[in-house]
């Protein structure tokens, strides 16, 4: 699906729903092994869209198109707010109850937007939200404000793992982002996970017992 349908199928969303105030969501970080998740929430005027064609799921793009975009996006008179989890809320939750948690932090700026109806990537509903809303299944390859959500949440985790990377060094957090990589899980076992690190997650909580048994 090209760009242009991204903006395309918003449009027809948004005359589906009765809407001029389309809002995407999307989220980067479940996965990783450490850091937070984080969302975004994000409304392109349908008169800016044109100027943001180029933007796609951020899993397509490579990180310096990524970077790109996200300098235009945040830069530009959109409107767009990102909300994080800690990891210890992962762990006190589980990960799908604090995506949703993110998920609500970032709309919370448009909870009293007149009209306002939340396109939310994948199949459920980000309970607690206080906007009407619709999962869309793989939204962030479908409609434009949900991809552009999806670079904006990943770029600013992307960021925010680089700064974690130099308060606990030695875990390479710039490059993996956190991630299960070989590199990283070496570091686990040399260094031990740090409070980052997602204790609820398998590869982790493993790590911890074996600590825990050790004479």
């Amino acid at each position: 699906m090209d760009t242009l349908s991204l903006f395309d199928f918003d449009k027809k969303q948004a005359h589906r729903l009765g809407t001029d105030f389309l809002i995407g969501i999307d989220e980067a970080g479940r996965g990783p092994l450490a850091g937070p998740v984080v969302a975004c929430a994000c409304h392109i005027p349908p008169f800016l869209a044109d100027s943001f064609l180029d933007v796609n799921d951020s899993k397509k793009l490579t990180e310096r198109k990524r970077e790109e975009l996200f300098e235009r996006l945040t830069n530009s008179n959109i409107l767009y707010c990102v909300g994080f989890a800690s990891a210890a809320e992962i762990d006190r939750m589980n990960i799908l109850q604090a995506t949703f948690l993110a998920m609500c932090r970032a709309a919370q700026k448009f909870a009293n937007t007149p009209n306002a109806i939340a396109l939310v990537d994948g199949p459920h509903k980000a309970a607690g939200l206080k906007i009407p809303q619709h999962p869309i299944v793989d939204g962030d390859a479908k409609s434009l404000v949900i991809a552009a959500a999806s670079v904006i949440a990943k770029v600013t985790r992307d960021r925010y793992m680089a700064t974690l990377d130099k308060i606990y060094p030695g875990y390479d957090f710039a490059v993996h982002k956190g991630y299960g990589t070989a590199k990283h899980m070496k570091a686990l076992h040399t260094l031990g996970p740090c409070l980052e690190h997602r204790a609820s997650f398998a590869p982790i909580s493993k790590i911890l017992s074996s600590l825990r048994t050790l004479p």
